[in-house]
């Protein structure tokens, strides 16, 4: 070791204190690093294994080949797993309501298919022999034809043919359009017998462009055809583009890239960018809050060593060897606190995933476990980074040591250069603060790089905690919002149902297990004739209507509740049961117009002029009344309803809300049995997914040719109960990591000036400033450090908390939802800063005043 560094070790030894923050600021930034790192990779591997688990544990899909291709596959080195299943051929889907897919597909699978692909039940069973179907949900939901287990299938299956090619899954159906210079058509072969054994989920491995819905049977070994469909997966899945693209030949493929996207291989750049953007601005974040308290600790160590460099450069040390000694105060440093914080960070992240495991679980992949996954080229690229960080805030101050003229260095000159103008202080100033209070200020303006870098620290911790706090506070509020907004678990759905058809089922859900509230609506579409003058002033002048006289026919809506709910609605609004209930009674009507302003917000304001009317309707039926069967009606004008409507059809909303509110006896005045309704169920339950599922199996029994949707409301609510409670760990462990950075850095920064001003504050002590007085002097210190940080860092955090609320609200339009300034966050920021600058000052006091004066004054530094 040479003389260079021996000096090197020894100015850390006498400057504990020093070297101890900075090795902290290190195992910091390394342990974050290694955090972000750990837990970006034991995420990865949990979306790739939740994605297995959803689609499939395969690569490459080769579609139409025969036998010997699968043997040449199955037997390539680079093959880890193979499994094909047959093509038998394709029949016409009967009554579909898809163009673009006209088709059902049958797949036949052996045992090890079923063992690879997953297939998820909604009911039913697999099916057990090659004369036995599974039909998958969005038949119904996408195709509009349901089927039911027990259901026996009929079906010509043949090919589907362009001239003399046979086109697969991977060729998609152009309604109305030629393929190539042949049109296409389907050649039935063979009539195939099924029985519909169960209901699943879309198969993961079937294209969304595809043309036939994927129906799956058990293969027949004895009578196996030579059109197969071949899944691949791969040892190493790097090599996947250049494997697909040797092998294939003629054959279509495709790659599996809900499972490829995880691993960075899928096609989709945006997602690539985004999945590696994320990582390196964290890590950018680290990097600059630990350069900060790094870098300062290396100048101030510089400035300590000052005029031992330059006695160093008199005697014949070179700038390369005084860059050297500080760049080896860097490895010394790097090499006890990398180690260190590449453990704390990995024990960090293995205690922190048990606790957001089960809300990963909610928000993604119930049946795959976040778990803790070590990589070795991870840790090494953290600790790499650890090192260059320390590397970049350790040459910064060591190039300009090498740099500064040796005269300069031996008498200290180059440090502080003031001008006698910016020293200045006025007399106001002089009288409010006193002798004390000037004196501290006229040591920020000598010294304005410290100072600057001490509330830029402030600033960023700040920042950084109030930001965090917001989006928190944020998401928090908007998951409150929601949870009061809804009053029930799992709500069903579906447009253009027979009302004869909507009580039989409500019976028949209302059976499912844990259901202990329940309630259903119908809701019926009309147009009501109104004259243009009944309109309010500001509606009219709205839409326009220049003639008062004018007849316009208004869309709106009559929505039939439970005869219980409307008594107590119109209980609550104070209306007379006598008045508002029978055949001919008044009915009760919302009738609002929303505008959308600039600023996001709406507001609503009335259609009609007047609290009440008579008014002539007509059913609609295609978005035409349906003039022969016009009623009159009485309404009257409210301010709300007391149930949410169901989803209305597209094709009919609009800013205008129209809404009658009548009790359910009333729908036979108004609908005949086979009159199709906007349906509408809402129940509670004590375990929403077990009654939700036993829903699924009811609906598949029933054989729904409506349009419908069943919401697990409650499964929704958890969904985002568990990213809030993500996001919040994460944000604050995070904000918390980064603001010890900074605390370190201002301890580091204020205790070491301090220390330097030792003659400085020795000299006031000797011509008589009293301990009281020298208090006074560094609390204005303490109090103009607190304060700068705070003016410059409580606006920023303020107008980066209003960022955020303006970016939830581009997402999520919610009435009434306005911008509360972080307050609370924003006075223990004030209070921590204050508190953390007090603590420093007077511990870096305490050891001055330990003492003694002389020797403080004969000190020089060296």
């Amino acid at each position: 070791m040479n003389i260079l560094n021996k000096a090197t070790l020894q100015s850390m030894k006498k400057s504990r204190t020093r070297t101890i923050v900075t090795v902290m600021g290190v195992i910091l930034s390394a342990a974050m690093i290694t955090a972000v790192a750990t837990f970006g990779v034991s995420l990865q591997n949990f979306l790739i294994e939740g994605s297995i688990a959803k689609y499939g544990d395969w690569h490459i899909e080769y579609f139409n080949v025969d036998s010997s291709f699968v043997q040449n596959r199955t037997h390539d080195k680079e093959v880890s797993n193979a499994a094909e299943f047959e093509n038998i051929g394709y029949s016409k889907l009967e009554g579909g309501k898809s163009p673009e897919k006209p088709y059902l597909f049958i797949a036949g699978f052996s045992q090890k298919t079923f063992d690879t692909l997953p297939i998820n039940l909604i009911s039913g069973r697999l099916p057990e022999n090659s004369r036995e179907i599974l039909v998958p949900s969005h038949v119904a939901a996408k195709g509009g034809v349901r089927f039911k287990v027990g259901d026996t299938l009929s079906l010509a299956v043949g090919s589907r043919m362009e001239a003399n090619k046979n086109l697969d899954q991977h060729d998609p159906y152009v309604p109305g359009v030629s393929l190539g210079e042949g049109k296409e058509v389907l050649v039935p072969k063979i009539q195939k017998n099924y029985t519909v054994v169960g209901i699943c989920e879309r198969p993961g491995f079937e294209e969304h462009s595809a043309p036939g819905y994927t129906l799956i049977t058990k293969a027949d070994v004895q009578n196996k055809g030579d059109s197969l469909s071949l899944l691949v997966t791969l040892k190493n899945p790097h090599q996947i583009r250049a494997y697909a693209s040797s092998t294939a030949g003629t054959h279509h493929y495709v790659f599996n890239d809900n499972v490829l996207r995880f691993m960075g291989l899928s096609g989709d750049n945006i997602f690539n960018a985004l999945l590696y953007s994320v990582g390196s601005i964290l890590i950018a974040i680290i990097m600059t809050g630990s350069i900060f308290l790094i870098y300062n600790s290396f100048n101030i160590s510089l400035n300590e060593r000052t005029r031992q460099f330059g006695i160093l450069s008199s005697v014949g040390a070179t700038a390369r060897q005084l860059r050297n000694s500080v760049l080896f105060e860097g490895l010394c440093v790097g090499a006890i606190g990398i180690p260190i914080g590449v453990l704390v960070g990995i024990g960090s992240i293995g205690l922190v995933i048990p606790i957001v495991a089960e809300n990963f679980g909610n928000i993604l992949y119930s049946n795959v476990p976040l778990t803790l996954s070590v990589s070795f080229p991870a840790i090494v690229a953290a600790a790499a980074i650890s090192l260059v960080t320390i590397l970049i805030s350790a040459y910064i101050p060591a190039r300009k040591a090498a740099n500064t003229p040796v005269m300069e260095s031996i008498r200290q000159t180059n440090e502080i250069k003031t001008e006698s103008k910016a020293m200045k202080t006025s007399k106001f100033t002089q009288r409010i603060l006193g002798l004390e209070g000037t004196l501290a200020l006229r040591n920020f303006k000598r010294n304005k790089k410290r100072y600057r870098s001490i509330v830029l620290s402030l600033v960023l911790s700040v920042v950084l905690f109030i930001s965090g706090s917001a989006f928190g506070t944020t998401l928090e509020r908007l998951s409150e919002r929601l949870i009061m907004s809804i009053d029930y678990d799992i709500f069903f759905s579906a447009q253009n149902m027979n009302v004869s058809e909507m009580l039989p089922l409500y019976r028949k859900l209302n059976t499912a297990g844990g259901i202990y509230k329940s309630t259903y609506q119908s809701v019926l579409a009309y147009s009501c004739a109104v004259k243009a003058n009944d309109f309010s002033d500001r509606y009219r002048k709205y839409e326009g209507y220049a003639s008062p006289g004018n007849t316009v026919h208004l869309p709106m809506y009559i929505q039939f509740i439970e005869d219980s709910q409307y008594l107590h609605f119109i209980k609550e609004l104070g209306l007379s049961k006598e008045e508002y209930t029978g055949e001919h009674g008044k009915m009760i009507a919302v009738a609002k117009q929303r505008v959308d302003k600039t600023d996001g917000s709406n507001q609503l304001f009335n259609i009609f002029a007047s609290g009440s009317g008579t008014f002539n309707v007509t059913p609609e039926t295609n978005d035409k009344p349906m003039m022969e069967k016009e009623q009159s009606i009485n309404i009257t004008f409210v301010d709300t309803y007391p149930i949410d409507p169901p989803p209305l059809e597209p094709s009919r909303q609009n800013p205008r809300v129209f809404m009658v509110v009548a009790p359910y006896s009333l729908i036979d005045k108004f609908a005949s049995p086979d009159t199709p309704a906007t349906i509408g169920l809402s129940f509670q339950s004590k375990n929403p997914s077990q009654s939700g599922a036993e829903m699924e199996g009811m609906l598949q029994d029933a054989g729904i040719t409506s349009l419908y949707n069943l919401y697990n409301v409650n499964e929704m609510l958890e969904q985002y109960r568990s990213l809030t409670f993500v996001v919040n760990v994460f944000t604050y462990v995070f904000v918390i990591m980064i603001s010890l950075i900074a605390v370190a850095n201002v301890f580091n920064t204020i205790s070491t000036n301090i220390r330097l001003r030792r003659r400085e504050l020795a000299m006031l002590r000797s011509i008589g400033m009293s301990d009281r007085d020298f208090n006074k002097m560094m609390n204005f210190e303490c109090a103009f450090y607190g304060i700068r940080a705070l003016i410059f860092g409580l606006p920023l955090s303020g107008l980066i908390s209003w960022f955020i609320y303006k970016g939830f609200m581009v997402t999520e339009k919610i009435d009434n939802f306005n911008f509360v300034l972080p307050w609370s966050s924003m006075a223990i920021s004030a209070f921590s800063v204050l508190f953390i600058v007090f603590i420093t000052m007077l511990y870096a006091i305490s050891k001055l005043k330990k003492e003694n004066i002389i020797d403080a004054l004969r000190d020089d530094m060296t």
